[in-house]
């Protein structure tokens, strides 16, 4: 396994144990392989659109996942 697909299942595995809605349940989807990519692209869009700025630890980490899941 990559680099970047560890580093991008460890930043989902944090997604999915946020207790967030927007994205939590979408990314341990992702992380049980249901292929809902498009779907959790959108979820962290609109998590980084909503709280993407607020200084929590989650705000690099939906652009990094952002990036990761458009080069899979």
């Amino acid at each position: 396994m990559s680099n970047k697909n560890e580093e991008l299942i460890e930043i989902i595995t944090k997604f999915s144990e946020s207790g967030w809605d927007v994205i939590d349940s979408i990314s341990q989807a992702w992380l049980n392989a249901e292929n809902n990519s498009k779907e959790l692209i959108s979820a962290i869009t609109q998590a980084d659109a909503e709280c993407g700025s607020c200084g929590c630890e989650f705000d690099p980490l939906y652009k990094r996942a952002l990036v990761l899941l458009q080069g899979a």
